[in-house]
């Protein structure tokens, strides 16, 4: 059970406070078809809890989503009963097809452009569904939930193994997934990833988007399956309270891998909760970009002007086309992203701008985009500080990136680096200005009531920039 108070309901909602109880509502429920009275006892007192933070916060709308144990216990409705007394307001009480469809919104709200199989996890069922170019396929679910399944099973991963090998025989055929990847979602696979995250030193602590080959995958969770989890050395990162489970949780993992054959896996921090918001927003609300929304408002709240880094997104554009650089779609948006957020460190003091800046932007709550991406983000801002070196940054961070997404970070990294000692961060003064090439030479232009300017320290950044994009040399024009 979780609560999540969000600040609005937007494309990039931000959470203002997020706690979760584990119940253990689906105990149980295998062997008697009723939740046991102990776990709705404290489930209840879990509600009220709930109920009184979200009345402290203010809260001007409640959505109360409820799931597989609610739906099959045969005193589920009694129990939403007692919800709906509480808290006043109507339970929405999910299908195992409503649960899929939403889990695909989750990841589709979430993940540029997703394209494969959505698989959420809970306590008593796990859904299957196909996304695919936006649009979602009809679910499937399945009773093998971490918690059904350990009842199930009494205990044996040997027969554990069995009802989920049977339950999953159809889903090789109808849901291939060859290929393509399988967004993972739940919390039983979010501690799998995170153990793995520590098991392989990664460099990075965000879920979201965590993206492991399958086979990798596949070998882990075969391993966490089988072995006394007390012999693992990282095993402390995962709480006890998920402990038990957890064996379970990788069974199911390396069977579906197994069912479906995706190429990898990629971790959703987002599903049925996101995805019942993004449902809700409007056709308009659900085109905007979660990337650059999310970066627009950590814009506003952290640079000396958002306008000026609005302003440095066509810029930068102009910049990149003079210097001959290709970019994707994808590419495209990284590099607005990283126009927005580029002045987020200035607070700082200027010897630790660029290190901070990178630790916030490598680790940001940001949705809509990969870990290389983050790499990306974190890369051109700390270069924008820092200057062009290498020397301050983790390997593994840069490990992260593409030799090509380097390159580019390094790139828009030496474009604010220019852009900034134009600007001084103000807003009004970059659109005034051009940046284009004349052969080799990369010429900045400024009107004449700019042109004092011109200096030295400019005039090194903007050969700099002209050198890193391969031109020969810069100048800088002053022109009436």
């Amino acid at each position: 059970m979780r609560l999540v108070i969000y600040e609005r309901q937007t494309r990039a909602p931000t959470m203002l406070f997020n706690e979760k109880i584990l119940a253990g509502l689906g105990k149980g429920l295998a062997a008697t078809g009723r939740m046991e009275a102990e776990s709705v006892e404290q489930a209840l007192a879990a509600i009220r809890r709930f109920k009184m933070l979200a009345d402290q916060s203010q809260s001007v709308a409640t959505y109360i989503l409820a799931t597989a144990a609610s739906r099959d216990a045969s005193n589920g409705q009694e129990f939403l009963k007692a919800v709906e007394d509480i808290c006043g307001v109507k339970v929405n009480l999910l299908s195992g097809a409503d649960e899929a469809r939403l889990s695909a919104m989750g990841v589709r709200s979430g993940v540029n452009e997703a394209n494969g199989i959505v698989g959420d996890l809970g306590g008593g069922s796990l859904e299957l569904v196909r996304i695919e170019n936006g649009a979602i396929g009809v679910g499937r679910t399945f009773p093998i939930g971490g918690l059904r399944l350990s009842e199930a099973a009494e205990g044996s991963i040997r027969k554990a193994e069995k009802i989920v090998a049977e339950a999953l025989e159809a889903a090789a055929q109808q849901m291939p997934c060859a290929g393509l990847p399988f967004y993972a979602v739940g919390g039983t696979w979010r501690s799998l990833a995170h153990l793995h995250m520590f098991e392989t030193g990664y460099p990075l602590h965000v879920m979201h988007g965590y993206t492991i080959p399958a086979e990798e995958a596949l070998e882990f969770a075969r391993i966490i399956a089988r072995r006394d989890l007390e012999t693992i050395d990282q095993i402390d990162v995962v709480s006890k309270s998920r402990r038990g489970l957890l064996p379970y949780g990788a069974l199911v993992m390396e069977q579906v891998i197994r069912a479906i054959r995706p190429a990898h896996v990629v971790i959703s921090a987002l599903g049925v909760r996101e995805g019942y918001l993004y449902e809700h927003l409007s056709e308009e609300e659900r085109a905007r970009d979660p990337l650059l929304e999310a970066c627009r408002e950590l814009n506003l709240v952290r640079s000396r002007s958002p306008r000026h880094a609005e302003e440095l997104i066509p810029w930068s554009a102009a910049a990149f086309a003079a210097l001959g650089i290709d970019e994707t779609p994808d590419e495209q948006r990284l590099r607005a992203a990283g126009c927005l957020v580029s002045d987020i460190g200035w607070r700082a003091h200027p010897d630790y701008r660029g290190e901070q800046s990178l630790g916030i932007l490598a680790n940001a709550a940001f949705v809509g985009v990969d870990h290389p991406g983050r790499a990306y983000l974190a890369l051109a801002v700390f270069y924008r500080h820092v200057g062009l070196v290498d020397d301050a940054v983790s390997p593994r961070i840069r490990e992260l990136a593409s030799t090509r997404l380097k390159e580019r970070a390094r790139i828009l990294g030496a474009v604010l680096r220019v852009a900034y000692l134009v600007s001084a961060a103000m807003h009004g003064v970059i659109p005034r200005t051009r940046i284009y090439a004349e052969g080799d030479c990369l010429v900045l232009e400024l009107p004449t009531n700019l042109g004092d300017l011109v200096g030295e320290r400019l005039s090194k950044r903007l050969v700099q920039l002209a050198k890193v994009g391969g031109l020969r040399d810069a100048v800088i024009r002053v022109v009436g």
